[in-house]
């Protein structure tokens, strides 16, 4: 256990923590241009980046993430910035900071760590310690400029999860990690939502908290999350899923979501053993301020099942979640007739 636990004393004050919403979409909507790194506005636009974490506070955000998301080496050098790793970090991290300081309560500071874009060793070229270098890099500029957990995301690949965790602690830094499970119920390498609990085992300091971010959409986030809480009710799990389901009109892409819907979202969350809730791609500022409202006003209620997360959010897009929600509801069929 990490000397700091920033999550779990908050955690202990309100019972669940409000994490915040997309970083990409709402800076695509405050004038980012397309296939522009948005870890550089750090220093060309610091005002957007802080106009971003302000929005989240005001929404009601416990956990603010830095706009660090693409700050590994790996992942700068496609914008000529991979001399610029620790400069970059610590700026995303200090203008989250500065956010937090005057917000009047806690906020917690989460060095958002993405993937590095690579394939580790034997699928790619990237080894194991270079990864764990990479990533040591960038959580070393997030912890200068004030950051309080690293907060790893999106990921697909075990070895990829391990290797940021390994050098969060190797900086001194708590941390999270979440996968993505957007191939049918898997992550894009095969890991499924029931096994990530395991992937940190034997490190010499545990995650804070574990889950899913990203994904298709929220009722099949919704059901990886069923599959966490149920192989692990004891752990503190972290649920941030897309504002509804990805749509193209014309060349940009639409969410579904509505505030209405992301608020029953927060309340499926909170009834299937979530201790963190936020969005991802397409969560606006309004979505969340929606999703405080409802969380405030929620008393915990029967867990639910996937046919409920089907009735009340929509249908699921993966095709294992499919096969899922079809066994499901024999079993409901099944628990009827009994």
């Amino acid at each position: 256990m990490t000397a700091t636990n920033p999550i779990h004393a908050l955690l202990a004050e309100k019972g669940v923590l409000l994490a915040d919403g997309a970083t990409g979409t709402n800076l695509f909507a405050m004038g980012l241009p397309a296939g522009e790194a948005p870890e550089l506005l750090n220093e060309t636009a610091p005002e957007t980046i802080a106009s971003l974490h302000q929005n989240f506070v005001d929404a009601g955000a416990d956990i603010i993430l830095t706009n660090s998301f693409g700050g590994t080496r790996h992942r700068l050098k496609l914008h000529h910035a991979q001399e610029r790793v620790h400069e970059l970090n610590k700026r995303a991290a200090e203008i989250a900071r500065s956010v937090a300081d005057k917000a009047g309560r806690k906020v917690i500071v989460a060095g958002s760590v993405g993937p590095t874009g690579e394939l580790l060793v034997p699928l790619g070229a990237l080894t194991y310690d270079d990864a764990v270098d990479a990533f040591a890099e960038q959580i070393e500029g997030l912890k200068a400029g004030g950051a309080e957990v690293a907060w790893i995301e999106t990921m697909s690949a075990p070895d990829e999860i391990r290797a940021a965790a390994e050098a969060a602690i190797r900086v001194g830094l708590p941390y999270t990690y979440t996968g993505s499970f957007d191939t049918a119920g898997r992550t894009m390498m095969g890991l499924l939502p029931k096994d990530i609990h395991a992937v940190a085992d034997g490190l010499s300091q545990a995650p804070l908290g574990v889950g899913a971010n990203c994904g298709v959409g929220a009722s099949d986030i919704l059901a990886s999350l069923l599959d966490m809480t149920e192989a692990k009710p004891e752990a503190t799990v972290i649920v941030k899923g897309n504002c509804g389901i990805p749509e193209f009109r014309g060349s940009e892409i639409h969410y579904s979501g509505t505030p209405e819907l992301m608020s029953d979202y927060v309340r499926l969350a909170v009834d299937a053993g979530a201790k963190i809730v936020g969005g991802c791609c397409g969560t606006s500022f309004a979505h969340l301020t929606a999703m405080r409202k409802a969380l405030d006003a929620h008393t915990k209620a029967e867990r639910p099942t996937v046919a409920t997360i089907i009735e009340r959010i929509g249908p699921m897009r993966n095709k294992m979640a499919s096969a899922g929600e079809a066994g499901e509801g024999r079993r409901e069929r099944r628990r009827s007739r009994a």
